[in-house]
């Protein structure tokens, strides 16, 4: 393999983790001391995926699905999530509340105001643009909209 990949991958790796936790640290918003990071993935899948089953967020987030079952029933007490019954009545979906959907437009001001901030006093205009559309490029190779 080329160590370009691998060292690519390392870095995409270490900015995902590192960068989560800085934001977390940094960030100093009510939301974050409500919300825990996994709450918070939790929630932006929901929004993307619009209706999702607790096992699909048990693949995405890649943990067991009692790990799933605990962070559904908080949010579900904090009425940012409900339960939608379909036509299957084994099948239970998740979808954002309205709170929910207002939660989330909180949190992804927040966040992409602080890393607007950092990048803007880091890094240039074309630097952004090349990332842009290397991000793009990966995104169509992997088919992530409702992969």
């Amino acid at each position: 393999m080329d160590g370009r990949i691998k060292e690519a991958v390392d870095l995409f790796q270490e900015v995902m983790i590192y960068g989560t936790e800085r934001v977390i640290k940094s960030v100093d918003h009510p939301l974050w001391k409500e919300y825990s990071p996994e709450q918070i993935q939790m929630l932006k899948l929901i929004g993307k995926e619009k209706r999702v089953t607790s096992a699909r967020l048990a693949v995405l987030q890649a943990v067991h699905k009692s790990a799933i079952s605990s962070r559904i029933k908080k949010l579900l007490q904090k009425e940012v999530i409900q339960v939608v019954q379909t036509t299957d009545r084994r099948e239970k979906m998740l979808e954002l509340t309205d709170k929910g959907q207002e939660v989330l437009v909180e949190l992804e001001k927040v966040l992409t105001d602080y890393i607007e901030k950092l990048m803007s006093e880091n890094i240039a205009d074309e630097e952004i643009d090349q990332f842009l559309t290397i991000f793009r490029k990966l995104k169509t190779i992997l088919k992530m909209d409702g992969a």
